[in-house]
């Protein structure tokens, strides 16, 4: 019984459609994002806006690859915990998870290409962020550095 519900759970996760024919979906929407980090250092970037459902379950699946100053905000309207996968994604990320207020809560660095397994947020996050996998080692982000956009009502 306990495979026959595991097979069932297993048909939910891969029932998710896809990009057609495995290929990038167009781009989403741009807007300006800043972070700060703790030591008055700021870095823009220009950040697709994953704002529905249907933009958020694709996400960044079948890009090539996310340039040093581009990124996705998957905005969740409100404070939730988050989780993400890598599944179909065919290149390295660095996840940002952010609070309602803009603080960096946390940060996973490098995940791994087409993984199923969970990336957790770890407490109620406003957003998440993703980026070029060493994009948080390269510019020295810590958590509690700011992030400015105007999800968070703090931008420029």
């Amino acid at each position: 019984m306990l495979r026959r519900s595991l097979l069932g759970l297993t048909g939910l996760l891969f029932a998710t459609p896809a990009p057609a024919q495995n290929q990038p979906q167009p781009r989403l929407p741009e807007e300006k994002l800043v972070i700060v980090t703790r030591d008055g250092k700021r870095h823009e970037f220009r950040v697709e806006m994953a704002l529905t459902t249907e933009h958020q379950m694709v996400g960044l699946m079948f890009r090539p690859s996310v340039g040093p100053d581009e990124g996705m905000l998957f905005d969740w309207g409100q404070p939730r915990e988050s989780s993400m996968w890598m599944r179909n994604t065919i290149t390295s990320l660095d996840m940002v998870f952010i609070t309602a207020d803009g603080r960096i809560h946390r940060i996973a660095e490098r995940t791994v290409p087409y993984s199923l397994a969970a990336i957790d947020s770890r407490g109620p996050v406003r957003a998440t962020l993703e980026l070029a996998a060493g994009t948080a080692e390269r510019l020295g982000l810590r958590v509690g550095d700011r992030v400015m956009q105007r999800i968070f009502n703090n931008a420029d």
